[in-house]
């Protein structure tokens, strides 16, 4: 019987490997491969390579040539925190194939809803640029592949620790995907102001909530029930894509924010009530950064228990409301022209 939520996993990621040290190390992966390859009450998806169409949908066919140039090389570098291996080409094609396969399976209700759990991240790769642990960017090219599935309205909603630059410009344009992001700030990779908001036709289809280091729970569950939520509701999305980072967990090494499950729970909870008002419950989330491993499982666990509509999800620990009034303000102020906030 169809239904139920999938998982997309699959081993053949591991074989990316950005150097010895690297934050983005094979480990995120095999964590998951550990705890979920054989958990009960999931529908396992395979993962299929996306083709250098669907790739370029979103991407330069220079930055895709380039990236196809480094298979089979041992070492490639693109910048100094972004670099390939011999199996990158293949991985960094799996992760984003992957999410259009979840996302197919959604729109074809061979399950309800999903994650995929990918690496590489994409999140930071710009059109032309491979940047920030990123090859491709994979929450983008599943957005135009669910456009080209005649979705006319998507959301993307990134609670990542870092700004997702890539998602942001590819779509800053255009008014049919709306893109949401909760990050620290200033941080990398500077950019994700409240003020910016969009450009031309799509202005008013970014929202940025820059976030100090310390932002908790209390802080997260807030926004995304007085700003996030209300914003969806007049956007009205046929489909919620949800880039999940964990590095925004308190044990994260990289980042100053202070989610716990708790925190997590409540937006994942956020965006699968959204979509079930709006797109009918079509919602696939998809792994963006994390370099905790056991905040990495974490997380994974909850989103996935929500979107399973588990009970017994965990409180909020963390982090205080009232902290986030000075920038609710600043948002409604920017966001004026567009939402009823």
């Amino acid at each position: 019987m169809a239904g139920g939520t999938g998982l997309v996993v699959d081993a053949r990621m591991l074989q990316h490997h950005p150097g010895a040290g690297h934050p983005e190390r094979p480990d995120r992966l095999r964590v998951l491969l550990d705890r979920f390859d054989h958990a009960p009450g999931l529908v396992r998806l395979g993962a299929r390579p996306a083709t250098e169409d669907e790739i370029a949908r979103v991407h330069a066919p220079a930055l895709v040539e380039l990236v196809a140039s480094t298979a089979g090389r041992p070492h490639a570098v693109f910048d100094p925190d972004t670099r390939a291996s011999a199996g990158s080409w293949d991985a960094a094609r799996l992760a984003a194939g992957g999410l259009i396969e979840l996302c197919d399976a959604v729109l074809d209700g061979q399950v309800h809803n999903g994650m995929a759990m990918v690496r590489p991240p994409g999140h930071h790769a710009e059109y032309d640029r491979a940047m920030g642990f990123c090859l491709f960017n994979n929450v983008a090219i599943a957005a135009a592949h669910l456009r080209v599935r005649g979705i006319a309205r998507v959301a993307i909603i990134d609670w990542d620790l870092h700004h997702g630059n890539g998602t942001q410009h590819l779509f800053a344009h255009d008014p049919s995907v709306l893109y949401v992001s909760t990050h620290q700030f200033p941080f990398y990779p500077g950019t994700g102001a409240a003020e910016e908001v969009g450009e031309g036709r799509g202005a008013g289809y970014t929202l940025n909530l820059p976030f100090p280091a310390g932002f908790g729970d209390a802080e997260f569950a807030r926004a995304f029930d007085e700003l996030v939520r209300p914003v969806l509701r007049q956007f009205r999305p046929e489909f919620v894509l949800v880039s999940a980072g964990f590095d925004c967990d308190l044990r994260d090494p990289l980042g100053a924010l202070e989610t716990t499950p708790g925190g997590i729970a409540a937006m994942a909870a956020a965006c699968l009530r959204s979509a079930e008002e709006t797109a009918g419950g079509r919602i696939a989330a998809v792994l963006e950064g994390g370099y905790d491993l056991a905040a990495i499982v974490d997380g994974v666990d909850t989103v996935l228990d929500v979107f399973r509509g588990r009970g017994d999800l965990p409180p909020l620990v963390t982090g205080n409301p009232r902290r986030l009034d000075r920038l609710a303000t600043r948002v409604r102020v920017v966001q004026s022209p567009f939402w009823h906030l």
